[in-house]
């Protein structure tokens, strides 16, 4: 009674197991336990909420005659010990205080390597006032249901923003579904995210579920969003609000809870107002935007980024870190990074494997001056050693490469309009794209 006439939202238990039961069933930000019950103990309880999330603080409340007890629970974990008669405010300053260390402790959750490891997402490494931001954004909506459309340039990371959304949110333990909505055909794309039915049409030999169901309970990150087709924005928009799907030959609406995080760099507030994308569905997905900032804009997060994949690529390619001499930190930085993060990354780990020591020089990174390598001296860096045809090949594969770069720069990542301007079919370059690694 005293916790929620102070605003707090309480979950009761009668015992050790009924406690145990509801903490593995649903996260809580706090935990309160006497130490003496039916079923069980308090250290029961105690072991319960560590094992379901250790970070959440457990206060012990023990009679008079059990503080040997509350001590050993202390010892155990346990945050703070409450004596009983419960006073009404030392219980309020005590709850209110582990919730603020709490708070402290997830303040720079991903920013922070050991957090990344146990929640099993990258790292993202900055300390710009952009990215910082984008942190703090990401912080504050992941703890509730709102959609977030993550804004930016091609290769600025918003996979991995989405991922801290969804790993910071109380769906954390739930599926976490991404869809690449540009790499998915336009005949595919409904089936994909909706399921089909047995006999629905040729073919359906069998019921199949669609992504939205697969991650109910979870998320679904919808990368690429402006490239959904306007066929299927519309079953979209009512999948968001009526928090149903429809699967392709079904009878009746299916309910799915999932939180939607959607991902674009294209201007889709200007693509709406052109009648290219639904006005009624960006407005539904846009409940809170996060402009995760191109790298050109981080300054020295260029150094502290450059520096981590070496590290880490140095390991993975030579069995050690690698390390940057000053010139190319100061080749990194003249740089202007259209690729932003991806691009940087791909440029180490180039220089890892062609490097001939662990530290890296400007001529390995594959930079010439602060724009795109110059063509005169990339050809004739061209290895030419071997027969006719190995070296064509070696040649075939360089003007591939540069092509297509080039092609996805002017296309401002759109890899659809990229393809059509390099001739090729949208599965032909998705396959150059994974092939040279772009």
């Amino acid at each position: 009674m005293t916790l929620e006439a102070a605003g707090y939202s309480v979950t009761e238990a009668e015992d050790a197991r009924a406690a145990a039961a509801e903490i593995a069933r649903v996260p809580h930000r706090i935990v309160l336990t006497d130490l003496r019950m039916p079923h069980g103990s308090g250290l029961d309880v105690l072991r319960a909420s560590r094992a379901a999330d250790p970070d959440v603080p457990v206060i012990v409340m023990t009679a008079y005659g059990s503080i040997d007890e509350a001590v050993q629970a202390m010892k155990d974990g346990a945050h703070d010990f409450l004596q009983k008669p419960v006073d009404s405010n030392h219980l309020l300053i005590l709850v209110e205080r582990a919730l603020e260390q709490s708070r402290l402790r997830t303040e720079n959750i991903l920013l922070r390597d050991e957090w990344s490891k146990r929640y099993g997402f990258p790292r993202i490494i900055g300390e710009s006032k952009a990215i910082k931001r984008a942190v703090n954004e990401t912080q504050r909506v992941a703890q509730t249901e709102a959609n977030v459309l993550l804004l930016g340039e091609s290769g600025t990371g918003k996979e991995l923003f989405a991922r801290a959304v969804h790993h910071l949110s109380p769906r954390r333990d739930k599926p976490f579904v991404a869809i690449n909505c540009a790499a998915i055909p336009e005949t595919l794309i409904e089936n994909e995210l909706f399921g089909h039915e047995r006999g629905a049409f040729t073919g359906a030999g069998e019921r199949r579920q669609g992504k939205f169901e697969l991650a109910s309970g979870g998320t679904v990150f919808l990368d690429e969003i402006g490239e959904l087709p306007l066929g299927v924005q519309g079953k979209l928009l009512r999948a968001i609000e009526e928090k149903t799907v429809d699967r392709i030959g079904g009878r009746s609406p299916i309910p799915v809870d999932v939180r939607v995080v959607a991902a674009t760099n294209r201007d889709l507030r200007a693509a709406a107002e052109a009648g290219e994308f639904r006005r009624d569905l960006f407005f539904r997905l846009a409940v809170f935007p996060i402009e995760i900032p191109p790298l050109r804009e981080r300054g020295a997060d260029i150094e502290l980024l450059a520096r981590h994949f070496a590290t880490q690529l140095g390991r993975e390619t030579r069995g050690r870190p690698a390390t940057l001499s000053e010139a190319s930190i100061k080749a990194l930085g003249a740089h202007n990074w259209p690729g932003n993060v991806r691009e940087l990354e791909n440029a180490i780990e180039r220089a890892c494997i062609l490097a001939d020591s662990t530290v890296l020089e400007p001529h390995d990174l594959g930079l010439a001056g602060a724009g795109d390598a110059d063509a005169s001296g990339a050809w004739n860096a061209l290895d030419m050693t071997g027969t006719l045809s190995e070296a064509v090949e070696r040649a075939v594969r360089f003007v591939e490469s540069r092509k297509i770069k080039e092609a996805l720069k002017q296309a401002e990542g759109n890899k659809t309009r990229a393809a059509e301007a390099l001739g090729v079919s949208y599965k032909t370059l998705l396959t150059k794209i994974k092939e040279y690694n772009l």
